[in-house]
């Protein structure tokens, strides 16, 4: 028979496992540079900010995209973009469907529990604003997982503002470990990910403007 402090070992086990071979990927993962040259001119940013009232933890991330604002946001609402699979950190990403001012992705990533995480991101347009949130958390080793970005413009370039909110076992350790693997080192480099490819590929959205 197992008692119910059987099962909960075995889950905090389990749990404990996801997120060490979460953070063994992610040191590894991590290790692979960006090119200065091609992340653009500005160093992304990151604060740590007030968390959810639940726990858990909160971040602000800024950083600038050298492309103009409405060429970025093209770039950044291509739900269906091949581009994605080019991100270290992207195993796959498919549009699942479109609800009104919504769409529903699914992803899956090389770091972390092997899972599909089902994202649902609110467009606004005019405000040049995505609301995301984590619709299957629990399946993906998660409390919860929302937030927002923010896309405003400045002269030629964009100013990306992304807020979020989250909360899995050891997330405050993965916060502030600050060498490679900890969650600062992965924000920077998606954003320098995130600074080259649109760089890369202003061409194709800038091209939808005219």
């Amino acid at each position: 028979m197992m008692t119910s402090g059987m099962i909960l070992d075995d889950r905090l086990r389990q749990s404990l496992r996801r997120v060490l071979t979460w953070w063994l990927c992610s040191i590894l993962c991590c290790a692979l540079p960006v090119p200065a040259s091609a992340a653009g001119d500005s160093d992304p940013v990151i604060r740590m900010i007030e968390p959810d009232p639940r726990g858990g933890i909160g971040y602000r991330l800024i950083y600038y995209v050298n492309v103009p604002l409405e060429t970025y946001w093209r770039f950044k609402t291509d739900f269906e973009g091949s581009y994605l699979a080019t991100n270290q950190f992207i195993k796959e990403h498919r549009l699942v469907r479109r609800e009104d001012h919504a769409v529903i992705t699914e992803n899956s990533y090389t770091v972390g529990p092997d899972a599909t995480y089902l994202w649902r991101t609110r467009v606004f347009n005019g405000r040049h604003r995505l609301d995301f949130s984590l619709l299957n958390p629990k399946e993906c080793g998660q409390k919860f997982h929302y937030g927002y970005i923010q896309a405003t413009s400045q002269g030629n370039t964009t100013r990306v503002t992304q807020v979020a909110y989250l909360d899995f076992f050891g997330v405050s350790f993965w916060a502030h470990y600050p060498w490679g693997g900890g969650m600062k080192e992965f924000l920077r480099s998606t954003a320098r990910w995130e600074q080259a490819t649109a760089m890369r590929l202003e061409w194709r959205y800038a091209a939808k403007n005219q």
